[in-house]
């Protein structure tokens, strides 16, 4: 990172932090990479000092597998006590640096595994899966065997690809730890992330875990929060807003956000009818506002049908199962034309009958009729006939789908009327 920018980072992702308090629910499965230095903790600890808070619970035996996690029944019966908004899944350190293949047999079915129950008794709640780092100096014992991980930048790719690849598969965020591991490490070379061990993490590696978890899981900057623990307040700010960076510059990186609900609809305006898309995502209700006095609608893409011509303010809420809404609101502009061909002097009409009707239409004036044309409700021509020179025109129109069409007409003394027509 460059450091010119910590002070306009911290200003910027200070004022993300002050959003609303908020309190999260979250399980850890892992190892001592997760319970070293106690990181829930840490979470909540930051968490508390901008108002919110992590309400944990953790499964982490020293050195375990997920092959071990999915028949382990602290695992099992923690992630069974459901109304968690998240469970953090942490695989034994070196595993998913191996090649794919050996993560493929070794690590991808077991973590499939846990999400499958997580879902199924956390069906309101997320599995995030949490990025470990690579060790100080590589991989030594396993070097030999899988050259890439015998140096740091290589256990990390491997790593990140890993679990990005977790995440991707099951539908689940990923916490980014390692990724803002190697900012500090480029960047910060002076903090000391590691343990004696050059794998373990220190407390300054624990604190920049859990400032990534803290951005990950509440969407807030810990840039600016007053919870330093045992570190300097220089140390503590620069973790803070590497980590702040790291996750929300980049949240669809990590798939963050990806399976929240989304509103937005696109239109079409033919007249007096609108034809509105739902373009929301991850939703599975709507109630629909047209900006008029007529009724709301809970159909997916309704049509709308409205009485004067005005500019209106449609709004779309749509919501997931488990309850959560977000709206989108945008201007609809409605002009409906003056049909100056219906009465002219008192001695013009031109009639469309009957409408609605099921499939025979007339098409009456008392002049002569030259063109008649008839439109969907995309604006497209699907019938045209011209020269005819008759007052009187029958159309069928059995075959046609039921909806809403537009008749022009144009006659003998170059009058173009719209009418609205409607198959039913």
């Amino acid at each position: 990172m460059n450091k010119a920018l910590l002070p306009f980072l911290l200003f910027l992702f200070f004022s993300v932090s002050s959003l609303g308090q908020q309190t999260k629910r979250a399980f850890f499965i892992g190892n001592s990479y997760t319970y070293g230095n106690n990181l829930p903790g840490i979470i909540n600890s930051l968490a508390n000092s901008n108002n919110d808070t992590l309400i944990h619970s953790s499964s982490t035996p020293g050195g375990a597998q997920l092959v071990q996690h999915v028949v382990n029944s602290s695992t099992l019966n923690g992630i069974r006590q459901g109304n968690w908004d998240f469970v953090i899944i942490q695989e034994q350190s070196q595993k998913p640096s191996f090649s794919p293949g050996q993560v493929a047999n070794d690590v991808l079915p077991y973590a499939a595994q846990l999400n499958d129950t997580i879902e199924k008794y956390n069906p309101c709640g997320e599995t995030a899966f949490f990025m470990t780092w690579g060790r100080k100096n590589g991989d030594a014992s396993n070097c030999a065997s899988y050259p890439p991980i015998c140096t740091y930048t290589g256990m990390q790719d491997r790593l990140r690809s890993s679990y990005l690849l977790m995440a991707q598969q099951n539908n689940a965020i990923c916490s980014p730890v390692g990724a803002a591991w190697k900012v500090v490490r480029d960047s910060f070379p002076t903090i000391e992330l590691y343990n004696p061990d050059e794998s373990h993490p220190s407390y300054a590696g624990s604190y920049l875990a859990a400032c990534t978890f803290y951005a990950a899981m509440f969407r807030k900057s810990p840039a600016g929060l007053t919870f330093y623990g045992s570190l300097s307040a220089s140390d503590a700010q620069a973790l803070q807003n590497v980590a702040a960076s790291v996750v929300l510059d980049s949240l669809s990186n990590w798939y963050i956000g990806d399976y929240d609900v989304a509103a937005d609809f696109s239109f079409l305006t033919t007249l007096d009818s609108v034809s509105f898309t739902n373009n929301s995502s991850n939703a599975v209700t709507y109630n629909w506002d047209f900006g008029d006095s007529s009724a709301s609608s809970s159909l997916a893409s309704p049509s709308h049908v409205y009485d004067s011509s005005g500019t209106y303010h449609v709004t779309l809420e749509a919501s997931d199962s488990c309850g959560n809404s977000l709206t989108f609101t945008q201007d609809v502009l409605v002009s409906i034309p003056t049909q100056t061909a219906k009465f002219v002097n008192n001695d013009h009409y031109l009639k469309v009958y009957p409408n609605p009707a099921s499939g025979i239409v007339t098409i009456e004036s008392n002049e002569e009729i030259n063109v008649i044309k008839l439109l969907n409700s995309l604006g497209q021509e699907i019938l045209s006939l011209e020269s005819f020179n008759k007052h009187k025109k029958v159309l069928y129109l059995e075959l046609y789908t039921e909806g809403i069409y537009i008749v022009y007409a144009k006659t003998s003394s170059g009058r173009i009327t719209l009418n609205k027509l409607v198959l039913q």
